[in-house]
């Protein structure tokens, strides 16, 4: 059985990927993820991942996090951020994955319908081959809600975005503008305090 290293963004698109891959591969699962913010949504996920790696028997393996270098990265380019961000997981992969000898890589953020499987499939091909460890893509989107419903019958956090700052602003841009426009006059706004 060969050895798969799947990079892992949490612990509910974890799941069925691992369902599917258990009996082919062993799987390791490989928690990177600098682009997670703030840092205590960034523990939330990882607790949640090892929480299950612990019951169903899976070797994990969690890389520095260090947001810092997500954020330099993507400073001033934020339209172009998800690009930024499968390069800098994938690379970290690929490498983590040659470094410990395994046969091949893949991730579970082709488990979701919201990510963008074209570049993911692409950008974790270009690591591998970087690295001379062989990506693998699956698109694993059938089985995204299964992965969901399963992790809230097991009462798993299930975080509401996808973990960096910008998503989490978009996902909720227009609570925070009818909260501030229920509280602010904007009549006798004169500036803003400091």
């Amino acid at each position: 059985m060969k050895n798969l290293l799947l990079h892992t963004c949490c612990g509910p698109c974890f799941i069925y990927p691992h369902s599917l891959l258990k009996e082919r591969y062993n799987v390791t699962s490989f928690y990177f993820n600098p682009n997670i913010h703030p840092s205590m949504e960034y523990v939330r996920r990882v607790e949640a991942l090892a929480g299950y790696c612990k019951g169903a028997g899976v070797d994990l393996r969690v890389g520095d996090y260090k947001p810092e270098e997500y954020f330099r990265q993507v400073a001033g380019t934020e339209s172009d951020r998800c690009r930024i961000c499968y390069s800098i997981r994938l690379k970290e992969a690929a490498e983590f994955a040659a470094e410990k000898g395994y046969d091949l890589f893949s991730t579970t953020l082709s488990v979701s319908p919201y990510q963008k499987h074209d570049l993911i499939e692409m950008i974790g091909t270009e690591a591998g081959n970087k690295c001379s460890v062989e990506f693998k893509y699956w698109d694993f989107r059938p089985g995204f809600r299964s992965g969901q419903d399963r992790a809230k019958e097991l009462e798993m956090y299930r975080q509401p975005y996808c973990g960096c700052v910008f998503s989490e602003m978009e996902r909720y841009s227009r609570k925070l503008k009818k909260a501030v426009d229920g509280v602010v006059d904007r009549e006798h706004e004169f500036g803003t305090t400091g």
